[in-house]
C-alpha cells in the first residue's frame, strides 16, 4: 500500500479523497493555485505544493507541475479527483514514465473510452447498444448524417463532457448555427472543436451505472444513479435507485451487465461510470464512459456502503476486489443536491465571494461533502460548487423529507446559492412522483425559480433575515473584541471566538 498520495485537484473532491486516505493511514499532499492558498484542502493536507497562478491552464492543468510536485514530496501515487486532468491520458502516461502510480485506469483505457467517438466505435464492436449517430469532420458531413438519422438530433463535443459543446437541434434550418456554437464552446472548454451528431431521444432519463474493476479481470457494477434533473445538460440533483416507472431489478441487471461488458472490452480497472439514455419504453442506449470518479459518487456509497475512493486506492495498489457481483447489495434510497454559489433569480449567474456565515445541516442520514468553511472565498476561476448535500433513508419518500429538512437547515451568508431552487424542486409535484426526464427543469423553470410555494418563500425570507442579522452581530462582536483588546493591557474577559459564538446564539 502507498505511504504518500498527492491529490491533483481542489475543493470538495480533494477534501473528500484526503479523508479516506487519512483513514487508510496514507499521508496526503495537496496542490494549489494562488486563488486557493487558504483553501480547506490545503489546510487539511500533510503537505502542500504551490502550482502557480489562479487560471487552471497555468496551475491545475499543467502535467509537468503535478509530476514535479510528486518528486518534490516523494508522493508514490496521484489521485486525480474529477475534472481537470482526471480524464487526460497525458497525466497517467507522464506518471508512468516517472515511476509514479496513477489512481485510475490505464491511459490506454482512457484513450479508448475518454474520446466519445472512439468509445462509440468500441462499444458497437462489443455489442453494446448505442444511440444512432455518426462522427462529423466538417459541417457538410454533419448535415448529411443529421439528415440520415432524422431530426431532432444532438450535436456533442467529442473530447469532453459536463454539458459543454452540446446543442439540441430540432430543425435543419438551425443546424449550422448550432454546429458553430458547439464547436466554439468545445474549443474553449477542451481545446478540441471536434463534434459528432446523434439521434435526440425524446423525453429520456439519464441513468448511469457505476462499475469497479480490479487489475485481475474482475469487474462488478454498483447499480444505477438517475441524473435526469439537469440544467443546460449539467446535472443538478442525482438519486438512486431511479424512480422511473420502467425501472425494474431486471432492467438494472441488464444495464449493469452491459456496463460490465463495456469495461471489460477495454481492460478497464478502477472506478468508472457508463452513462445511458433510458427511453420511456424501457429501451436504453450507451452514451459514454466517464473514466474517473463521478461528482455524484456519494449516493452510490450511501446505497451500497462501499467507499469508492478506498476501492480506487486498493485497486491501484494491485489488490483484488475480493467480492463478486452477488456480494454487492443495495439498501434504501439516496439523494444528492449540488449546492452552487449561483443566483437562480438571475439565470443562475455565478456568485463568487467570501462566505460570511456558514451553517451546514447534520443529523441521521445526512452527509455534506464540502471544501468550504466560514470565512473562505469562493473564487471566480473555477466551478462554483460549494458542497454536495446527500441524504439516505429507507424509502424515497423518507429521503425527500430528510433532504427538505436538511436544505432548510443549510445557511450560507455573503454569497447567493441555489438552496431556494433545491427546496422548490424537492416540493415540486412531478419530482415527488418521480415522473421527470432530462427536460424537467426547462419545462418547470418559471415555477422552480420563484422558490416554490408561499411557505417556501416565507421560509427563505426568514432564513435570509436570520443570516443578515447573524452577520451583523458577528461583525459587531468582533469589533467589540478588538476594542476590548486595545483598551486593556491583557486579554479581554472573553475571547473574540467566545464573543462571536455567543452573538450567533443570541
Amino acid at each position: 500500500m502507498f505511504r504518500k498520495v498527492l491529490v491533483a485537484n481542489r475543493g470538495e473532491i480533494a477534501v473528500r479523497v484526503m479523508r479516506t486516505l487519512r483513514e487508510m493511514g496514507i499521508a496526503t499532499v495537496a496542490v494549489y493555485s494562488d486563488a486557493d492558498k487558504d483553501a480547506l484542502h490545503v489546510r487539511m493536507a500533510d503537505e502542500a505544493v504551490h502550482l502557480g497562478p489562479a487560471p487552471s491552464r497555468e496551475s491545475y492543468l499543467v502535467v509537468d507541475k503535478i509530476v514535479a510536485a510528486c518528486k518534490q514530496t516523494g508522493a508514490e501515487a496521484v489521485h486525480p479527483g474529477y475534472g481537470f486532468l482526471s480524464e487526460k491520458a497525458e497525466l497517467p502516461r507522464a506518471l508512468r514514465a516517472a515511476g509514479i502510480t496513477f489512481i485510475g485506469p490505464d491511459p490506454e483505457a482512457m484513450d479508448a473510452m475518454g474520446y466519445k467517438t472512439t468509445a462509440r466505435a468500441r462499444m458497437i464492436a462489443a455489442g453494446v447498444p448505442v444511440v444512432p449517430g455518426a462522427d462529423a469532420e466538417d459541417f457538410d458531413t454533419l448535415a448529411l448524417e443529421a439528415s440520415r438519422i432524422g431530426f431532432p438530433v444532438m450535436i456533442k463535443a467529442a473530447g469532453g463532457g459536463g454539458g459543454k459543446g452540446m446543442r439540441a437541434v430540432h430543425a435543419e434550418a438551425d443546424l449550422r448555427a448550432a454546429f458553430e456554437r458547439a464547436q466554439s464552446e468545445a474549443r474553449s472548454a477542451f481545446g478540441d472543436d471536434h463534434v459528432y451528431v446523434e439521434k435526440l431521444i425524446v423525453e429520456p432519463r439519464h441513468v448511469e451505472i457505476q462499475v469497479l474493476g480490479d487489475q485481475h479481470g474482475q469487474v462488478v457494477h454498483l447499480f444505477e444513479r438517475d441524473c435526469s434533473i439537469q440544467r443546460r445538460n449539467q446535472k443538478v440533483l442525482e438519486e438512486t435507485p431511479s424512480p422511473a416507472k420502467v425501472r425494474t431489478d431486471d432492467l438494472i441487471a441488464r444495464m449493469g451487465e452491459v456496463a460490465v461488458r463495456a469495461a471489460k472490452a477495454v481492460g478497464y480497472h478502477s472506478a468508472g461510470t457508463c452513462e445511458f439514455l433510458l427511453a420511456p419504453d424501457g429501451s436504453f442506449y450507451f452514451l459514454e464512459m466517464n473514466t474517473r470518479l463521478q461528482v455524484e459518487h456519494p449516493v452510490t456509497e450511501l446505497l451500497t456502503g462501499i467507499d469508492l475512493v478506498r476501492e480506487q486506492v486498493r485497486i491501484a495498489a494491485g489488490e483484488p476486489l475480493g467480492y463478486t457481483q452477488q456480494d454487492v447489495q443495495a439498501r434504501g434510497h439516496a439523494i444528492q443536491c449540488r449546492i452552487y454559489a449561483e443566483d437562480p433569480a438571475t439565470n443562475f449567474m455565478p456568485s463568487p465571494g467570501r462566505i460570511e456565515l456558514l451553517r451546514t445541516p447534520s443529523g441521521p442520514g445526512v452527509r455534506d461533502d464540502s471544501g468550504a468553511y466560514e470565512g473562505c472565498e469562493i473564487p471566480s476561476f473555477y466551478d462554483p460548487l460549494v458542497s454536495k448535500l446527500c441524504v439516505w433513508a429507507p424509502t424515497r419518500a423518507e429521503a425527500i423529507a430528510k433532504m427538505r429538512r436538511a436544505l432548510s437547515e443549510y445557511v450560507v451568508g455573503g454569497i447567493r446559492t441555489n438552496l431556494p431552487f433545491h427546496l422548490a424542486l424537492l416540493g415540486q409535484e412531478h419530482f415527488v412522483e418521480g415522473t421527470y426526464d432530462t427536460g424537467f427543469i426547462g419545462r418547470h423553470e418559471a415555477t422552480l425559480l420563484t422558490g416554490g410555494s408561499t411557505l417556501d418563500r416565507a421560509e427563505s425570507m426568514a432564513i435570509a433575515a436570520a443570516v443578515a442579522r447573524a452577520i451583523a452581530d458577528d461583525r459587531q462582536a468582533k469589533a467589540a473584541a478588538r476594542d476590548a483588546m486595545s483598551a486593556g493591557s491583557g486579554a479581554p474577559a472573553m475571547s473574540a471566538w467566545r464573543i462571536g459564538s455567543l452573538s450567533r446564539l443570541g
